[in-house]
Order: C-alpha cells, then sequence, then structure tokens
C-alpha cells in the first residue's frame, strides 16, 4: 500500500524514484479504508534529508499510512527555508488536538546542552505528555530518546569523552519481541552522539526493557510499554552517505568506526543497515495496526491486552 505525503514534497520525487508507491491526497480520499495516522516531530537541521528518510521506510509498510509532518511551534529552524516549513509542516500548538496512530520523534544536535537549556524543551515535555492521551504507540530516536527518559523516568544522561561514532554491531537481547522479529542475533547500526544513556540507570522494576545493545556503546533499542513507547538511541534512519557528510562537514574529529572501507574516507562506504531499517519500522507499523483502536477518538486509552511492549 502507498504512503501519502504532500503532492509537492521534495521527499516524493526521490521515493518515487526509488520505486516507493506514493499516493496524492486526491486520490487517498477514494479509498475506503482508514489510513494509519502516523506523524513526525521533525527536531533534525537538515528537516527534507530525515522527512526523505522516515517517508521511505514509513512507505515500504503493507498498508497506507497518512503522513504528518510537525515542527516545534516557536522554533526557527536555521536550515530548512520558511517557505518549505510553511507549505508542509504543521507546528504542534496547531495538531495538539489530533490523535494520531504512531508518533516519531527524531533526534536534535543539541546534546552538548542540559535538557532544561535546549530552547523548546518545555514545549517538547508538553509533547511527551500528549503522546499519553493522543497517540498510541511513540517512535523516539537518540536525542529525543533521551529525553524521553529524562521525562518520564528522570533518568540523565551522560557525556562521552569521545565521540561515538561509526557502526556497530548490537547483540539482539529480544529475538521473540514483535519489534525484532526477523533480527538476527547481531546486527549493525549507524551511531552518532556524544552523549549516552546508562542501563544502570534504569528503573529495578523492569518497565524499562533494553532490547539490543552494544558494549562499546550501551543501549541501542529500549521498550517503554508503559507509556507505549519504543526508544532507538542509533541510527538505523540513516542514508549510506550520512556519517560521511558529517565526518567531511565537520572537517576535525575521529572517523567513524567501521564504515569506510579500509577506513580510507576517499572510498564509498557500503550500507549494511538499510534492511534492518525497514524491518524496525516495519514491526513497528504492524503492532500498530494489530492494536490501535479502529475508532480514532479512543487513540490515548490505556493499552489493552493486545499491547505487546516487549
Amino acid at each position: 500500500m502507498p504512503i501519502k505525503i504532500p503532492d509537492h514534497l521534495p521527499a516524493r520525487r526521490t521515493l518515487e524514484a526509488e520505486g516507493v508507491v506514493v499516493i496524492g491526497e486526491t486520490d487517498a480520499v477514494r479509498q475506503d479504508i482508514r489510513p494509519l495516522r502516523i506523524g513526525l516531530l521533525n527536531l533534525m537541521p537538515d528537516k527534507i534529508g530525515t522527512e526523505t528518510q522516515f517517508a521511505r521506510l514509513l512507505g515500504a509498510a503493507p498498508l497506507q499510512i497518512e503522513l504528518t509532518l510537525v515542527r516545534i511551534s516557536d522554533h526557527v529552524a536555521r536550515h530548512t527555508s520558511a517557505d518549505h516549513l510553511s507549505a508542509f509542516y504543521q507546528p504542534w500548538s496547531e495538531v495538539r488536538t489530533q490523535r494520531f496512530d504512531g508518533f516519531v520523534i527524531t533526534g536534535a544536535p543539541v546534546e552538548h546542552l542540559p535538557f532544561e537549556k535546549v530552547r523548546y524543551w518545555p514545549e517538547l515535555r508538553q509533547i511527551l505528555d500528549w503522546t499519553q492521551t493522543h497517540v498510541h504507540a511513540t517512535l523516539t530516536i537518540c536525542w529525543a530518546a533521551q529525553a524521553a527518559l529524562q521525562h518520564f523516568h528522570g533518568i540523565p544522561k551522560h557525556r562521552l569523552t569521545a565521540k561515538a561514532f561509526g557502526i556497530f554491531a548490537q547483540t539482539n537481547l529480544a529475538p521473540g519481541s514483535p519489534w525484532l522479529r526477523g533480527f538476527p542475533d547481531r546486527f549493525e547500526a549507524p551511531v552518532s552522539r556524544w552523549t549516552e544513556v546508562r542501563e544502570g540507570d534504569f528503573p529495578q522494576d523492569g518497565t524499562l526493557v533494553t532490547m539490543a545493545c552494544a558494549e562499546e556503546t550501551g543501549p541501542c533499542l529500549v521498550s517503554d510499554p508503559r507509556h507505549r513507547m519504543l526508544h532507538m538511541f542509533n541510527h538505523l534512519e540513516y542514508e549510506t552517505d550520512t556519517l560521511a557528510k558529517e565526518y567531511h562537514r565537520d572537517g576535525v574529529g575521529p572517523m567513524p568506526i567501521g564504515y569506510f572501507p579500509n577506513d580510507d574516507p576517499s572510498r564509498s562506504p557500503e550500507n549494511r543497515w538499510r534492511g534492518h531499517a525497514h524491518l524496525l519500522i516495519g514491526n513497528w507499523i504492524n503492532e500498530i495496526y494489530k492494536t490501535t483502536p479502529f475508532d480514532i477518538s479512543r487513540i490515548g486509552a490505556p493499552p489493552s491486552d493486545g499491547w505487546n511492549g516487549r
């Protein structure tokens, strides 16, 4: 089934060229089904690139997806044109009365700041609380995952002495989980961050479940069933060249580990995580489809017995 996105969104041309089935708003209303409503709160500077990454993964699902792009209400993005934001994004203040089957909150390049020093931290805390009443399932990425654990559980983030940067093998700790259905015992994931959360800070009552981790970089995927949340601390959604662009952009700092062939930055990297990105998002969408209420007004109620966060 196709993904429904605005007709003139730049990601549309990229996805169509890759063979992803995209449906326009006019054609979507003719289909007598209820699409899954997925919101994307995009906190990344490269908003167009991030839109494309997630639309690609969501569009591969065998269901009709209606994607809504959301931004922080009062924050002015410096790297994306005002025309693009005005044409394709809705501020959270305008969607806060709506309900979503799924909601994705991306990472953000603010991890060097204490949470309370981030300009939009108060609104993000409101959004996290709002997901508990207006969203069936939430997926957080990297800094947003750290922010959610801080907000709901008081878990700190810790500054690393050296940047965790590269491709790291993750151990699958929960092969029977619906989120990791089809994953091998070990899989690779891009990592790019200066901070981490530590499993030793997690509550001892089992409210958080570490599903995948790496010895070098700590938790990768953590389930929070009480809040209907899945936290991904790494970046399976990244393009093949995302880490290369970051490395060449910065000009200094460590080379990404296990990324360039023979550690030669003049050579093109190979994508060894693309299939796992599709698998994770496909599993997430599948669980949403099986457990979300058909009556969208009932979204946000306490999870039913059908919800399986582990």
